[in-house]
């Protein structure tokens, strides 16, 4: 597989057999995944980042052609790393993946691309075995899980009772107008993915209705230079939101599988495009078109589904890792039932702003420093013996 950065990915490996070891694998080369390599990087740490995309950072490349990111400058930049954009701007998909591809360069990072993690366990002596999917096989010391929480498409239980005539798709799927089919469009789901997709709909052409619960709005417009200010502000108000604070834990419980606020997007903008709004889709009728909780009935021809995703953490062969209700188990991002194994990006890891560019770098500062605290607890450990 291809290797890229400063160091081949056989570089500094202990090689046994035909297994290579290290002390640390990153699972993800985005925006979280790159955060944590370079505090890696920085303290000298054998490690290698492993990704199952061809180049670094396309899991932007591959979202809806339209899209910006509503993270201001100073909050999307990994530290010391320039984005190469105005203070006040804010950087579209593919920019900003081809920025996080120059951040890999410059931290030097080992990357080990177009290769998916099939399986991860762990051995009797700890250690953790990731079996890939080009049939090698690494051990390593420790795991950080930083794989990007948009994997797994949530719709609705009736989303395939919809007449099959009707063209469906999900909003991860979406990439412009041209994946609409010629008709009425209806949107389900209302927050910040879904008024853009109804904005898009409607711009080309399309009678658009927007179904869902409006989750309310930053206030101001933020693509200017007051509106960028105030957007931090709201953004510091996330970042102290913490599952460790009595309020953070309530807003957790309150917005869990819920969109954030709307950001970019406002209603007088949606109702300005022509876009209906209206409340939430509760089914389909026997006819299989798409009915509201006060039974009305929507004729479509295309539905998005802009409901929502979840992490892919089916190959992580752990049991250990996992609640009865099938969710991580962990305090921060460190597993609390096995030890070496850490994430970065899930929802709601300390804060509401842990799975965006906001969030992930002090999530990642936090795992990097307990688990080198760990190891170096490990090593003085042997030593004590040894003496």
């Amino acid at each position: 597989m291809p290797a890229t950065g400063a160091r081949s990915y056989r570089e500094g490996l202990e090689v046994i057999m035909d297994m290579a070891a290290l002390d640390t694998v990153v699972i993800g080369a985005g925006a979280a995944g790159l955060h944590t390599a370079r505090l890696l990087a920085a303290r000298g740490v054998d490690f290698e980042i492993i990704d199952a995309r061809p180049r670094v950072g396309d899991t932007w490349r591959e979202r809806y052609g339209s899209l910006r990111l509503f993270t201001p400058r100073r909050w999307a930049e990994l530290p010391g790393m320039r984005l190469g954009i105005g203070f006040f701007d804010y950087p579209t998909g593919p920019g900003y993946a081809d920025y996080l591809e120059r951040c890999a360069t410059a931290i030097g990072a080992p990357l080990r691309l177009s290769t998916r993690v099939d399986r991860l366990s762990q051995e009797t002596d700890g250690r953790f075995r990731l079996l890939l999917s080009s049939g090698d096989e690494i051990v390593a010391a420790h795991v950080v899980v930083a794989a990007g929480a948009h994997h797994r498409r949530i719709v609705p239980p009736f989303a395939d009772e919809l007449e099959p005539t009707i063209h469906r798709l999900h909003s991860l799927d979406y990439r412009g107008p041209d994946d609409l089919a010629p008709g009425p469009v209806l949107v389900v789901g209302a927050a910040n993915s879904g008024t853009d997709i109804a904005l898009e709909s409607a711009a080309s052409g399309h009678a658009t209705t927007l179904a869902g619960r409006h989750p309310g709005q930053v206030p101001g417009r933020i693509d200017s230079p007051i509106g960028n200010l105030v957007s931090s502000i709201f953004i510091r108000r996330l970042r102290r939101l913490t599952l460790d604070t009595e309020r953070g834990r309530r807003f957790a419980a309150e917005h869990r599988g819920h969109g954030v606020n709307l950001v970019r997007n406002h209603v007088t903008d949606l109702t300005k495009a022509g876009v209906r709004r209206v409340g939430r889709v509760a089914g389909v009728d026997v006819d299989g078109r798409p009915v509201l909780e006060d039974g009305e009935r929507i004729d479509a021809a295309t539905v998005v589904w802009s409901t929502g995703s979840l992490p892919d953490l089916r190959w992580i062969d752990i049991p250990a890792t996992f609640g009865t209700d099938g969710a991580v188990e962990h305090v921060r991002g460190m597993a609390t039932r096995v030890p070496g194994l850490a994430f970065v990006g899930l929802p709601f890891q300390y804060s509401v702003a842990s799975p965006t560019l906001m969030g992930m770098g002090r999530d990642a500062a936090h795992i990097v420093a307990r688990m080198l605290e760990g190891a170096g607890a490990a090593r003085s450990a042997a030593s004590v013996v040894a003496g």
